[in-house]
């Protein structure tokens, strides 16, 4: 799957955006994009998201000590994607809490919503333990949030 980079979303609030085109890799026989690889989509554009707030997981587990796992997540598949389709994920904070942050996420074509996805991110020690988000990320997430609006 071969990415363009990550950019803001031209007039829309607190959105980032992560061009995703798709290859004969992520279908099945028929040409469908097979239905885990929304989730990979998914998990690329969180992560774009992050390093374009300066923060990449390596750096972060090791300066940190902490990482963030999926902690829920709800998709509804709605309509499929097909071979050489051209796709955005489009990913919006919608809260921030103690020890976990939930994002909208949706995949989309065309500006149409074909995969909406709900995820909750927890921050997790090196450990496995549930954490607080560090003032500092925290930070980054509610500046994201906030100066660029709350959406809808």
């Amino acid at each position: 799957m071969n990415e363009q980079p990550a950019r803001p979303a031209a007039g829309e609030a607190g959105v980032h955006i992560l061009p995703v085109r798709v290859y004969y890799e992520d279908t099945d026989v028929a040409g469908i994009v097979y239905y885990a690889n929304y989730l990979k989509y998914a998990e690329r554009a969180r992560t774009e998201m992050l390093r374009a707030f300066g923060i990449d997981h390596p750096t972060l587990l090791a300066n940190e000590g902490i990482a963030f796992a999926v902690r829920r997540c709800s998709a509804d598949y709605r309509v499929p994607a097909r071979l050489d389709d051209r796709l955005e994920v489009r990913t919006r904070v919608i809260a921030i809490r103690g020890a976990s942050i939930v994002l909208e996420q949706a995949v989309c074509r065309a500006g149409e919503v074909i995969v909406p996805i709900e995820v909750t991110i927890a921050c997790m020690t090196s450990e496995g333990r549930a954490t607080r988000v560090p003032a500092r990320i925290r930070a980054m997430f509610e500046s994201f949030r906030n100066d660029f609006g709350e959406g809808e």
